[in-house]
């Protein structure tokens, strides 16, 4: 199977990164996870991505908030998929890391999900290896039938509740 790494611009986007983190591991793909900055370790982060494919990874997540170039550094590095992650860390609540992430120019694509929305970029970093991994394919379809069931359970207590 191949990796996925998990990279954040600050230790402190850990409280966002962690729900990518858990659910990869919920999914048991192996993850690296590493802090590198666009701007203050630009060698270290360029030296990771760029042998990442031969290191067998098969997509990269990266987190990071206010300018947020890290995802945009390390697709400038690499043609894996790279999924970037908008933290909200500013007084802008993360727009400002949004539109970085998604304002990416042609040729350097960088996958963007919601700000914070760190669960769904590991779903998709899942989905883009499972193209070619049956079992992992399977599990995520076995997680969402697993969320179809808790939804329609929260329907059930609701309608008991209000007598429907």
């Amino acid at each position: 199977m191949k990796k996925i790494a998990v990279i954040m611009g600050s230790d402190s986007d850990l409280p966002v990164v962690g729900k990518a983190i858990d659910t990869l591991q919920e999914l048991e793909i192996p993850t690296e996870v590493h802090v590198f900055s666009a701007h203050r370790t630009p060698e270290a982060c360029a030296a990771f991505t760029k042998t990442a494919r031969g290191n067998g990874f098969g997509a990269i997540i990266a987190a990071a908030g206010k300018a947020a170039h890290l995802a945009g550094a390390i697709a400038a590095n690499t043609t894996l998929p790279v999924i970037g992650i908008p933290v909200k860390s500013s007084t802008l609540d993360g727009l400002d890391a949004l539109l970085s992430t998604v304002q990416m120019p042609s040729g350097l694509p960088v996958a963007t999900v919601a700000i914070d929305g760190a669960a769904n970029a590991a779903l998709l970093a899942a989905q883009i290896i499972a193209v070619e991994d049956q079992a992992l394919a399977d599990k995520l379809d076995a997680l969402r039938v697993k969320n179809t069931e808790a939804v329609l359970k929260k329907d059930a207590e609701i309608c008991a509740k209000y007598h429907n």
